[in-house]
């Protein structure tokens, strides 16, 4: 497996509704490609945004990334919507599991 963390914070004169509208779309497509297993995203208190995707291999991270059409809204994110934003993906990470179901 392979986990891309997008930690970010938008900018305050966003356009909200836009940013959904292109927020929705982009995890749609990225749900469809090749290697895709899930994605979720967590907004703090203060703001921060951390968005979890898994993959499973880097080669089909790094494809998501080269789509045309996510490419242009990645500018676009840049642009318009995002104040900062760090990027981290990770392979093979170390997975500790817990589950009342299979506590072993």
């Amino acid at each position: 497996m392979y986990l891309v963390v997008f930690r970010n914070r938008k900018r305050t004169d966003i356009d909200a509704d836009a940013y959904g509208v292109e927020a929705e779309a982009m995890e749609h497509m990225a749900r469809a490609q090749p290697g895709f297993l899930s994605f979720k995203s967590y907004t703090a208190a203060d703001g921060e945004v951390v968005a979890l995707s898994e993959w499973e291999t880097e080669q089909a991270a790094r494809n998501w990334g080269r789509v045309a059409q996510h490419r242009e809204v990645q500018s676009r994110g840049r642009e318009l919507y995002y104040e900062s934003y760090t990027l981290f993906g990770c392979d093979a990470p170390r997975i500790h599991q817990f589950s009342t179901k299979d506590p072993s």
